[in-house]
C-alpha cells in the first residue's frame, strides 16, 4: 500500500485521524463512537486496556452490529498477529468485519532476521482475513530499538505490513521527530502511522505522518476512557489544514 492509497481509502490528504477507545464494555464504546462520528472522524480503534481478550472478544460483535459501515479496527493488547489473525477471520465468519488490525509488537528485527515477521506475514495469508496491518515497529514497552537503527527497523517493517506504525516512549509521550524523520526515510512512499502524544498542540509538528492513532491527546482531561468534543475537533481541524497545506 502506498501513501496516495492510503489517503484515497479515507478520502483525506492530511493525516487521518483515527481516534482509539480503550473499551469498557459495548455502551461506552458506542457513546465514544458517537462522539467520534458526530466530529466527523475517519473511524476508530477498540482496545482492551482492561482486560483480557477473552472479556474483549464478545463485545466486538454488539459494536460492530452497531456501526455497520465504519471503519474499525482493534488491538487484542500484547497480542501479535499470529494469534489474532485467526481470531479476526473468525470473527469476519460470524458477520463480525474488522477493518484493521493493530499490533504493538509486529515482531520485526532491525537487524534483518525475518523469521517471526514472515511467520506473521504466513498466517496472515492462510487465515483469509483481509484487513489492514498496522504493525508496531520500535514501538513503546517493546524491545527498546536504539535510535541509529530506526531508519532499519523502518526499511525492514515495510514487506511485512500496510502501514508501518510507531510511538513515543510510553503512552502519551511525544515521538522524537528525529524518529519520524527516520522513519520516513525507511519507508519511503509507505504509509506512516503515529499512536502516541498527538494532541491539537503539537500535530502540525508531525504533518509528515499518515495516520494519528490518538486516545490521550483527545480525551476529557484525566480521563483514559472517554473522548473530548472539542479536543477532537480541533485535531480534525488541524489535519484538514495541512491537508489543504498540500492541495
Amino acid at each position: 500500500m502506498t501513501r496516495e492509497d492510503f489517503h484515497k481509502l479515507f478520502k483525506t490528504v492530511g493525516p487521518v485521524v483515527l481516534p482509539v477507545i480503550h473499551v469498557l464494555d459495548a455502551a461506552q464504546a458506542d457513546r465514544n463512537i458517537r462522539v467520534l462520528v458526530g466530529q466527523g472522524a475517519a473511524g476508530c480503534f477498540l482496545i482492551n486496556h482492561d482486560f483480557g481478550m477473552a472479556e474483549f472478544l464478545p463485545i466486538l460483535p454488539a459494536v460492530r452490529a452497531d456501526w455497520p459501515d465504519l471503519w474499525m479496527g482493534v488491538n487484542f493488547l500484547a497480542v501479535t498477529g499470529r494469534d489474532a489473525f485467526p481470531v479476526l477471520a473468525d470473527l469476519a465468519e460470524q458477520e463480525c468485519v474488522l477493518d484493521a488490525y493493530w499490533a504493538d509488537d509486529a515482531r520485526i528485527d532491525e537487524h534483518g532476521d525475518t523469521r517471526e515477521a514472515a511467520e506473521i506475514a504466513r498466517i496472515r495469508t492462510e487465515s483469509g482475513w483481509r484487513g489492514l496491518y498496522f504493525g508496531g515497529t520500535a514501538f513503546k514497552k517493546q524491545r527498546p530499538v536504539e535510535p541509529r537503527h530506526w531508519k532499519d527497523a523502518a526499511r525492514e517493517a515495510t514487506p511485512f505490513m500496510d502501514v508501518v506504525t510507531t510511538s513515543g516512549i510510553a503512552t502519551g509521550e511525544e515521538a522524537d521527530l528525529t524518529k519520524i524523520h527516520e522513519f520516513r526515510a525507511g519507508i519511503g512512499d509507505r504509509p506512516l502511522a503515529l499512536a502516541s502524544g498527538i494532541t491539537p498542540e503539537n500535530a502540525r509538528a508531525y504533518a509528515d505522518v499518515d495516520a494519528f492513532m490518538v486516545a490521550t491527546g483527545i480525551n476529557v482531561p484525566g480521563d483514559f476512557y472517554n473522548i473530548d468534543p472539542a479536543r477532537l475537533a480541533a485535531l480534525i481541524q488541524i489535519t484538514r489544514d495541512l491537508g489543504a497545506g498540500h492541495g
